[in-house]
């Protein structure tokens, strides 16, 4: 297997050596390096190490080159090597440029000249961005291979499992003959499974298993479902931004914590492929890439993480008892609930029976590269919507959004909007909806209704953003709250000025602080909160203070 490339680039010799120098030295046992003394050798390259098929991680390149600007440059190389980190080298009066390359190279970071010392001013984001790179690298055969039909609910739900939990693997069609090669090597009948026994997973120990549980699939990867204690100091219900920064903030300052969560982290926000208007992220971070982060940094201080779901919550005196879907439990003094929330349903004919086969419910990132060439449909205005059309836009032939109102300006944050305006391949079409769906085993047609009437168009993908729903149907009803089912803490607690019967301590909830003392609440599933990964992270760590001052009281 080839090393994954780092390329410089750069008109001036001196200068380009000087990079040269610095790459190999911090990073050539793991890279290769390569060079380029201008733009359109620069894309000479690419093409070549493309046609190759080999990996390139991360360009370094100069913006002041005669013929073609680093911008241009990096904004042509993305085309070939989408993933790859595009770094641009400026002077200091070029950095408006260099802010502006963000948005139009999508560029990741800038760094001014000089670099000296390397070791302060260049590694440490260079080696950042090369993490990030690598946590979504697929290098060719390795991981698991996952054979399945596309249009699968159950393959869907795996790969989505697999790629949020950044497991490596590769997707082959049942079909295919490579996928009946593969399975012969393993005594497998490809034309012998039913649609029961897929997708089948094999492993590189030469074992395969025919459709695997998740918790099963876990288990085998190597990710921990079971608690290793059967008491914490808190428990952590779901691993987005709220219940992340609570378990950092949490394991930091000492308690023992767990974070039950039946997925990966990152939670919805983990789906998002590039959240761009996070402090201190100019270039933007997906939200795997933000999941992955903050898993580390948890589990550095000391949190446990548990691939479960979790079912059932009692109330016994001072203790509080998660029940899990595999019929373990748990025991702490402190719950910290942030399940965080799912997109709402289309509640239109034929839906139902085509939901993971081409309708899928937020991002679904896992299906981007199927959908090349392809013609799909995203429902809903909101930043999610704007963030996936951008992404899918990449692959796809058209992306095509559907929105109900007149525009996008009501509920899309503008920097979104200026980019889905500078996309060719992005089509608005406002006051449209989708009233039907039809297809046999996977989605073939929309109905839509809009200005110029009804009409039917070929689909074989369409992605939903149509609002947020709260996963609180587990919970007892002495967790209380509102009409939909968003839980109420603190202030929000009282009616016509007073707190609920169940509150029998002699003083006020906490801010975060549920119907019950000790069950605090934090992030979207919280009555009242701002929908944001910022406030999702504050409400999360503003949460453990509360539980300082719970457990102050024992």
């Amino acid at each position: 297997m080839a090393r994954p490339i780092l390329l410089a680039v750069d008109d001036d010799v001196h200068v380009l050596e000087a990079v040269v120098q610095d790459l190999r030295r911090q990073y050539g046992n793991e890279y290769r390096i390569m060079r380029a003394a201008s733009g359109q050798a620069a894309l000479d390259t690419l093409a070549q190490v493309k046609a190759k098929e080999e990996p390139l991680a991360l360009i370094v390149s100069d913006q002041r080159m005669p013929g073609m600007t680093g911008v241009e440059f990096l904004e042509r190389a993305r085309l070939i090597y989408p993933d790859a980190r595009r770094v641009l080298l400026t002077a200091y009066a070029d950095t408006e440029a260099a802010i502006q390359a963000i948005n139009t190279a999508r560029i990741h970071y800038y760094l001014t000249k000089p670099w000296d010392p390397p070791e302060e001013k260049l590694y440490p984001v260079l080696s950042d961005l090369l993490d990030d790179w690598k946590a979504g690298y697929r290098p060719r055969f390795e991981g698991l291979r996952v054979i399945g039909h596309r249009w699968s609910p159950r393959g869907h739900q795996m790969r989505s499992f697999l790629t949020s939990n950044h497991v490596p693997y590769r997707w082959l069609d049942v079909a295919s003959d490579e996928a009946t090669t593969f399975l012969k090597e393993r005594g497998v009948d490809s034309t012998s499974l039913t649609s029961d026994q897929l997708p089948v997973v094999l492993f590189s120990d030469g074992s395969a298993v025919m459709a695997p549980t998740a918790e099963a699939l876990a288990e085998r990867v190597g990710l921990r479902v079971q608690a290793s204690q059967e008491f914490y100091d808190l428990v952590v219900v779901g691993a987005g931004p709220a219940g992340l920064a609570a378990a950092v903030y949490g394991a930091s300052e000492g308690l023992r914590t767990l974070v039950i969560e039946p997925q990966a982290p990152g939670g919805q926000a983990g789906t998002t492929s590039r959240i761009e208007n996070y402090l201190g992220f100019p270039a933007g971070i997906t939200g795997a890439d933000m999941g992955r982060r903050a898993l580390i940094q948890a589990t550095r201080f000391g949190a446990e993480f548990v691939t479960q779901s979790a079912i059932g919550l009692r109330i016994e005196g001072q203790y509080r008892t998660i029940q899990m879907a595999d019929g373990r439990s748990v025991s702490t003094h402190v719950v910290l609930l942030a399940p965080g929330v799912q997109y709402r349903r289309l509640d239109i004919p034929g839906c139902d029976n085509l939901t993971g086969c081409g309708i899928y419910y937020g991002a679904a990132l896992v299906e981007a590269a199927s959908c090349k060439g392809e013609d799909i449909y995203l429902v809903g205005g909101a930043n999610s919507a704007g963030q996936a059309a951008l992404h899918f836009s990449q692959y796809a032939n058209r992306v095509t959004m559907l929105v109900r109102g007149p525009g996008l300006g009501a509920t899309m944050s503008r920097y979104l909007i200026d980019e889905i305006e500078r996309t060719p391949n992005i089509v608005l079409k406002p006051h449209t909806q989708v009233v039907e769906v039809t297809g046999t085993d996977h989605l073939e047609q929309l109905r839509l209704s809009g200005p110029e009437g009804e009409t039917v168009v070929p689909a074989t993908s369409l992605f939903v953003f149509i609002g947020a729903a709260p996963r609180t149907e587990w919970l007892p009803s002495a967790v209380h709250r509102d009409d939909k089912g968003f839980l109420l803490a603190g202030p929000d607690l009282r009616i016509d000025g007073k707190l609920p019967p169940e509150w029998k301590e002699a003083r006020e909830p906490f801010l975060l602080e549920s119907s019950v003392p000790g069950v605090f609440v934090a992030g979207d599933v919280r009555h009242g909160s701002v929908k944001r990964v910022a406030s999702a992270v504050g409400e999360g760590s503003i949460a453990i203070q509360f539980v300082h001052q719970y457990l102050a009281g024992f």
